[in-house]
């Protein structure tokens, strides 16, 4: 075991890919010889070369089409989105390509590929470095959408997603990036894909978060748990496919359910699993399900702390919903 934050625990999943499997390549704006704006490449094309560790032009849908025929030529690209908001020219390259390619060809081509993108605030960054646009690739059919809250679930997940044989896209909360540091083992692990973790036990109340919101949700849970509020948090991991059955059964359990994300609330994550609990387990819920989010506004670059769904906007979302 090895102390590591996020971003020495990804540095060492690619790094370990990459010696194990010479089919993985890199490329992204600045991800050789700077190592990423966030450094989480640092070194790799120096042991790995240019050939495998590519700088690319500023073009995301160049990117993401370049990856595309990698993948379909056999190798396992991992291309890096240096912020979220800038994923938007690639969309069509990702919605309307590499999701399709094994649904269009029968199950004759894959588009093994992962697609690494720093996303959400914390950095004050603003509106054009701080979006989380997961629920635009939830609804798509053909990609999985992978958020790690931890350094130890970033290398096993990383590594899982690698050798995955369809599109994922990779998450990165840098909020979290240097947040925290925690024992990761140096060799190989994976985490399975699709299956969230009961982080913390509880009775009274399920709190499903990820990403950088999970911190905030433990935080939360534990104050609340000085007014005898025992909450049950959830860390989905996988956004999708996501773990229905584990969230389920933790709402038959507690008979309440409060999500949280960054994301504005319209049509967020929070909305499908609001549906997806009533659906399974209506009849056991106490009290309406609760959504803790991001605002209907762009995200602003000086009142982020408002903006996001710290701690001290969950606890009487919990508070509420336990005494319902």
């Amino acid at each position: 075991m090895t102390q590591m934050n996020m971003v020495s625990a990804i540095n060492d999943a690619l790094r370990f890919e990459m010696r194990n499997d010479d089919r993985v390549v890199l490329l992204g704006e600045d991800v050789g010889k700077l190592g990423g704006v966030f450094r989480v490449t640092a070194g790799l094309q120096k042991e790995f070369g240019e050939d495998r560790v590519i700088d690319t032009p500023l073009s995301e849908t160049g990117i993401i089409g370049t990856a595309i025929g990698m993948a379909l030529g056999g190798l396992r690209p991992v291309p890096e989105i240096q912020f979220g908001d800038f994923i938007y020219p690639a969309v069509d390259q990702l919605v309307s390509e590499a999701s399709k390619y094994r649904y269009r060809s029968g199950g004759e081509f894959t588009c093994p590929m992962v697609v690494r993108v720093p996303v959400g605030g914390g950095i004050k960054g603003g509106h054009y470095h701080s979006q989380s646009p997961e629920s635009m690739f939830i609804h798509t059919a053909g990609l999985k959408v992978v958020c790690p809250s931890n350094p130890f679930d970033a290398k096993g997940l990383l590594l899982a997603s690698i050798r995955d044989n369809d599109p994922v896209l990779f998450f990165e909360p840098k909020r979290v990036y240097r947040a925290l540091k925690m024992d990761v083992p140096e060799g190989e692990y994976t985490i399975e894909l699709s299956k969230a973790k009961v982080v913390r036990e509880g009775e009274h109340v399920t709190l499903v978060a990820w990403g950088a919101m999970l911190l905030e949700a433990i935080a939360a849970a534990e104050e609340v748990k000085e007014q005898g509020i025992e909450v049950e948090v959830i860390d989905l991991r996988t956004l999708w496919p996501v773990d229905t059955e584990t969230v389920v059964a933790s709402v038959k359990k507690t008979g309440r359910m409060v999500i949280v994300h960054e994301a504005a609330k319209a049509c967020g994550l929070g909305a499908e699993m609001v549906a997806q609990i009533c659906e399974h387990a209506f009849l056991h819920l106490q009290a309406p399900p609760r959504r803790v989010t991001g605002w209907d506004t762009p995200f602003p670059y000086t009142l982020e702390n408002e903006y996001l769904p710290l701690a001290h906007r969950i606890v009487p979302a919990l508070i509420e919903t336990a005494k319902f």
